[in-house]
């Protein structure tokens, strides 16, 4: 047995509770992980309340978390690569918040020994994301990218990815973020009243795509407008905006293409050079994970939460 944070219906944090469960066996490509820390992420509360357990087949009891580090514990047939001792760093389809986490090879990584536990926690999810949209949306060296949210685990990493391709990127947050936007290469506007005006004076030559990570509710007409068409802006938090608006959703579930290994090249190019910022919001131990939840449900973060283990 090894022990979870899991949850056996859906609701607020309050029902994430500890169990016990029984420790995985990796099959065929997959590898068991003795965790050391997982991160916390938007979809994690999204899964807890239901709203997306449609998409994702969710069967209950769940246990969330969907990106971790740790040592490779063992491995099953078909993996190379990977051996048992190796220190890595991977995505999942939920059971991060625990002791072990099985994960297929195909999304795991070798973590360097300068990268700390936490901090390599906090890359898989948000790396596969930004290269994502950034492919998705098309977005080209040169061209102005509109980033909503810009300073949260996400917007942190994307920020780093579009600076290294020449990408300007204009993003929002709150007034306390703007110098932190400013390290990271953006240029900082202020969500609220009069965004687009803020917006068309920090971009006078345009928007030419925007992605929308806060999901704030009035964030995909306005970048409908700056950019002149929905086909230009795309949604990782609005499910419903995107179908009202006419607007891109995307999804680590609805990829169609695995981003991981492209994701993870570039997050650890950015570490090597020794250009990369993963800055973490808050730590948790992972016995505190619901309330780890409420906090990143509060928003206004810079960086990621995570959990250690």
């Amino acid at each position: 047995m090894t022990k979870a944070i899991s949850f056996s219906e859906f609701g607020g944090a309050d029902v994430l509770r500890p169990t016990d469960i029984d420790l995985p066996a990796p099959g065929p490509g997959q590898v068991r992980v003795a965790v050391r820390a997982a991160g916390v992420n938007p979809v994690d509360r999204r899964l807890r309340t239901g709203e997306l357990a449609g998409i994702f087949g969710l069967v209950l009891p769940f246990v969330p978390g969907v990106e971790v580090s740790g040592v490779v514990e063992a491995v099953g047939a078909e993996v190379s690569g990977f051996a048992p001792g190796d220190e890595v760093f991977g995505a999942l389809m939920g059971g991060g918040y625990a002791e072990h986490a099985l994960l297929d090879a195909a999304t795991l990584a070798h973590k360097p020994a300068a990268l700390g536990w936490a901090e390599a926690a906090a890359i898989p999810a948000a790396a596969e994301t930004s290269e994502r949209v950034l492919d998705v949306l098309g977005v080209r060296p040169g061209e102005t990218l509109l980033v909503h949210g810009a300073a949260g685990g996400v917007g942190t990493l994307l920020l780093q990815f579009a600076r290294a391709r020449g990408i300007t990127v204009v993003g929002t947050a709150s007034e306390p973020n703007h110098a932190y936007l400013r390290e990271l290469g953006a240029i900082p506007v202020t969500y609220g009243e009069g965004l687009a005006e803020r917006v068309r004076a920090a971009a006078p030559g345009g928007v030419d795509r925007a992605l929308d990570a806060a999901g704030r509710g009035g964030e995909l007409p306005l970048s409908i407008e700056l950019t002149g068409s929905a086909d230009r802006v795309l949604t990782i938090a609005d499910i419903e905006g995107a179908q009202r608006h006419g607007v891109r959703f995307s999804g680590g579930a609805d990829a169609g293409e695995s981003y991981h290994q492209r994701a993870y090249a570039a997050a650890l190019a950015l570490h090597g050079a020794g250009t990369l910022r993963l800055p973490l919001h808050r730590v948790f131990p992972l016995a505190e994970a619901a309330e780890a939840q409420r906090v990143s449900e509060g928003g206004h973060l810079r960086g990621k939460i995570v959990l250690t283990v």
